[in-house]
């Protein structure tokens, strides 16, 4: 049995249905008939949509009365049937989900321009807008999704109407396809800050957009607002008519993708709109279930810069790493080199230490410590980090995931590592578990890696999340990831923005193969730039290679090189090509950048060293 929809989308990701336009369309009741009106002449064809929503894993379902308002109703005769017709949606619904899934009654745009645009007045859409949300509070939903939206006037009036006719839970929802802008010219940002003041219970975004496009529409709104349960219901991509119908050709597949996506970047409700059927929620839903987090919006529970009671040291001044990377940007004279080690899969710390030991002899400045890499089960980042600092002298630079651990735990984890001495801490997400050994482990996610950056710069100007003063102000040095052979570099770009806005102080880039990959990427974030460690991976193998390119995230090897670890591969010859490749990629992009991020494959640090000698 469902809790409280206002509680449970606070704490978790709902699965919401798709498209009812589509999927009547689909069982050939054509466009031109009044879809509304169905609720009363064919209800038992309503019912089975809901039913195929619910059994594909949908847990809200929206009530088949979008259009079902007096404007819409009166050019088919029926405008004195609304509240009829708004009742019987919503009591289909219940009939079929019953107390197993949340009722949300559906509430479309007027289809008329409100003053100064158009001649309807805001008290006016109030009145239209009544007489619909009174017959779906009757007939029992549980919410109003408020949704389609160009005009926040409009919204705002269906958010009134909805205050005189009932105290249901409000989920309101524009649509962005202009440029990300609504068709009357208003940005998320603009949309969060008045529906906000309205006290809505939720914001998001549906229709006119796919899921590519949504995904920016949900980052700002996400770092547009207070915290508040984001909605994404995307259009299943644009429509294409093929013989005489109208399709729309997004996958399941990729909707799941962008499912993951949504989540990551705050999401609490995921669904679709048009063109979306069951199975896209039926693949929506396995993801969900897959990632499951909780509450991601917190991040922007207290602007930082209304809570702060401390500016953050100067970068230079939080560990010798910073005076380095510091040190370059204003001399031009410092090149810092990295290298990874990962942590031992036992308890016995002995070979890291070993490694490290080794690598501070050869000169290299700090090691990289990943945290639990492609989701793999191994001694802790932070405490292997700790034993190398301590044990062997070595700054090292501690990777900080997402996945694995709450709020609380995220800040309790990063003030007693302040404490253990360590200073440098890069910003990831995570790998979801089901990249790993255990695919069955519930991911947390309570932030992605923009939302991390935000808590490690709020300490560092003295507050924790809550905006309650932690005394003394630590010294973090923030860095992020970055890719710059992205398949969407569009996305990659504007989360670098964000990122650096966050608070980053340096990044730390994938696996590098090509110097103008690199100077493409580097002259897109001029504006934001900040110190950059390149990503140098030898390859070990043709094999390798291809299972970095193919199934590893985030990497892309060109296709050139694969070829050239191919041809060495079958003389014997491709841990040797690796590293010679890695050495003609570091001499070709060491003037570009403050310093290189050393990823030797397997822990081979010996590999890593020869590459150094690029240097």
């Amino acid at each position: 049995m469902k809790g409280s929809f206002v509680e449970e989308v606070q704490e978790r990701v709902i699965v919401a249905d798709g498209a009812m336009g589509t999927m009547l369309y689909a069982k050939g009741i054509y466009v031109n008939q009044c879809y509304d009106a169905l609720n009363l002449r064919d209800p038992d064809r309503v019912r089975e949509i809901h039913a195929d929503y619910i059994r594909a894993g949908a847990e809200l379902v929206e009530t088949n009365t979008f259009g079902a308002n007096p404007l819409k109703l009166a050019p088919h005769g029926l405008a004195a049937d609304c509240e009829a017709i708004n009742r019987k949606g919503a009591e289909l619904a219940r009939d079929v989900g019953g107390d197993r899934v949340w009722v949300a009654g559906s509430v479309g745009p007027l289809g008329r321009q409100l003053s100064p645009i158009g001649k309807i007045s805001v008290a006016e859409a109030i009145d239209y807008f009544r007489p619909q949300i009174r017959g779906l509070a009757k007939g029992g939903v549980d919410l109003l999704v408020i949704e389609t939206m160009a005009d926040v006037q409009e919204m705002s009036a269906a958010v009134q109407a909805a205050r005189l006719e009932c105290a249901l839970p409000i989920l309101t929802m524009a649509t962005f396809p202009a440029e990300g802008r609504t068709l009357v010219g208003y940005t998320p940002e603009e949309v969060m800050t008045d529906m906000n003041l309205l006290g809505v219970q939720a914001v998001g975004a549906n229709c006119s957009e796919g899921p590519h496009d949504m995904l920016e529409t949900i980052e700002r709104l996400r770092l547009a607002g207070p915290e508040m349960p984001l909605a994404a219901m995307p259009n299943a991509g644009s429509p294409r008519m093929v013989d005489g119908r109208v399709l729309y050709m997004t996958s399941p597949e990729y909707m799941a993708e962008y499912a993951r996506r949504f989540i990551l970047a705050g999401a609490h409700l995921i669904g679709g709109c048009c063109g979306t059927t069951p199975d896209h929620i039926r693949a929506v839903a396995a993801m969900v279930k897959a990632l499951q987090p909780k509450k991601s919006a917190v991040v922007s529970v207290t602007p930082l810069e209304k809570a702060a009671t401390h500016e953050p040291a100067p970068t230079s001044e939080r560990s010798p790493l910073g005076a380095k990377l510091a040190k370059k940007s204003i001399l031009g004279n410092t090149f810092v080199v990295s290298m990874e080690m990962n942590p031992p899969r036992g308890h016995d710390a002995s070979k890291v230490l070993a490694a490290a030991d080794k690598l501070r002899f050869h000169g290299v400045d700090v090691v990289n410590i990943p945290d639990g890499p492609r989701a793999s089960a191994r001694m802790g980042a932070l405490h292997i980090a700790v034993l190398i600092q301590q044990q062997i002298g070595m700054e090292t630079v501690l990777h900080y995931t997402c996945r694995d651990r709450n709020l609380l735990g995220m800040q309790a984890d990063l003030l007693g590592a302040y404490a253990l001495g360590l200073r440098n801490i890069l910003a990831v997400t995570g790998d979801p578990p089901k990249l790993g050994d255990y695919p069955g482990v519930t991911a947390v996610y309570d932030v992605e890696s923009i939302g991390l950056v935000r808590i490690l710069e709020g300490l560092n100007r003295g507050v924790d999340l809550a905006a309650t003063p932690i005394g003394a102000p630590v010294r973090f040095l923030i860095g992020v990831g970055a890719n710059p052979g992205a398949p969407d570099m569009e996305r990659e770009l504007r989360r670098f923005h964000y990122k650096v806005e966050a608070g980053a102080n340096f990044c730390m880039t994938q696996p590098v193969f090509e110097a103008g990959l690199l100077e493409r990427f580097l002259e897109n974030i001029k504006d934001v730039r900040i110190p950059v460690l390149v990503g140098i991976l030898p390859l070990a193998s043709h094999k390798n290679a291809e299972f970095l390119h193919n199934e590893v995230p985030g990497m892309q090897i060109p296709d050139a090189v694969r070829e050239r670890m191919r041809k060495a591969s079958d003389k014997d010859g491709g841990a040797e090509e690796g590293i010679l490749i890695a050495q003609q990629t570091l001499e070709s992009v060491k003037r570009m950048v403050e310093g290189a991020y050393v990823m030797p494959p397997f822990g081979r640090i010996d590999a890593g060293l020869r590459v150094l000698e690029a240097l």
